[in-house]
């Protein structure tokens, strides 16, 4: 039995997984100036780094938003295209051993794909926030349009010199409103603002405003897990804001071990 790759070509980078069986075997991320560039450096990397040959592989599964740049079977192996909606939600019950949940999907931008249910996928939406988001605004606000720097930074930061609180607000706790929920991102940029600051700010915004998005698509449902996947999900301030949610809500926020790959796991067939 041969390999089977199911990859994920996205806006910025290509995630990769080789499967044999039921079992996955490895996985690695690239990044490339684009798509096209992007898929075949993660084949070949995936073929170096791991000893395998062409010849090994059996069969090529795409998805994702690059994988419409692609026509032709790639080194003469079976092709198949996988709808992304699909992917998303195979591979992230795939991960987490559900049967049903809300998965979003956060990486350049953020989709929110309601699955399981009916043996359905279903794309309910999605937002423009993401790590694009991240990018943009890290550029223009500090000058920085590298990702690990942005996340080094934000570790450093403190809030309370960037958003305004309910309590900042009221004065005074209030039953339904903890003091520390955010009222206004960047609502309170303090005089003397730092970079780390900034930074953290950035970061929460976009967490929190995706976190947000996500219990108003969950409430409208009769579901309580909501998975996160995508290359945002590995951020460690993702964990922190997504654990204040499930505390916050009730709904069970849950970010897998593997969760950048979840997509070019669920590219994969049979593997749920």
């Amino acid at each position: 039995m041969g390999i089977i790759l199911g990859i994920d070509i996205g806006g910025s980078t290509t995630k990769i997984v080789g499967a044999k069986g039921k079992k996955y075997i490895e996985m690695l991320q690239v990044r490339a100036a684009d798509q096209i560039t992007s898929l075949y450096g993660a084949i070949g990397k995936f073929l170096r780094t791991y000893h395998f040959e062409p010849s090994d592989v059996e069969s090529i599964y795409l998805t994702g938003v690059g994988a419409s740049f692609v026509d032709e079977q790639i080194y003469s192996i079976k092709t198949v295209k996988v709808n992304e909606f699909d992917a998303i939600g195979r591979g992230a019950l795939a991960l987490t051993g559900l049967s049903k949940a809300l998965v979003v999907s956060m990486g350049t931008g953020t989709a929110f794909v309601r699955t399981g249910v009916d043996g359905a996928a279903e794309h309910i939406g999605g937002t423009g926030i993401g790590g694009g988001t991240i990018i943009g605004l890290a550029s223009q606000m500090l000058g920085k349009s590298d990702v690990d720097a942005v996340i080094a930074l934000g570790k450093e930061g403190n809030l309370k010199n960037v958003d305004l609180t309910v309590g900042d607000i009221l004065g005074k706790e209030v039953k339904s409103l903890p003091s520390h929920l955010t009222a206004a991102n960047f609502g309170k940029i303090e005089s003397m603002v730092s970079e780390p600051d900034i930074a953290l700010g950035i970061l929460n915004m976009v967490f929190e405003t995706i976190g947000m998005m996500a219990v108003l698509a969950i409430k409208q449902d009769s579901l309580s897990d909501v998975i996160l996947t995508g290359t945002l999900a590995t951020f460690p301030q993702a964990k922190i804001v997504f654990e204040k949610f499930s505390e916050l809500t009730g709904y069970n926020f849950i970010i897998p071990e593997n969760a950048v790959f979840a997509t070019a796991m669920g590219a994969i067939p049979n593997h749920q």
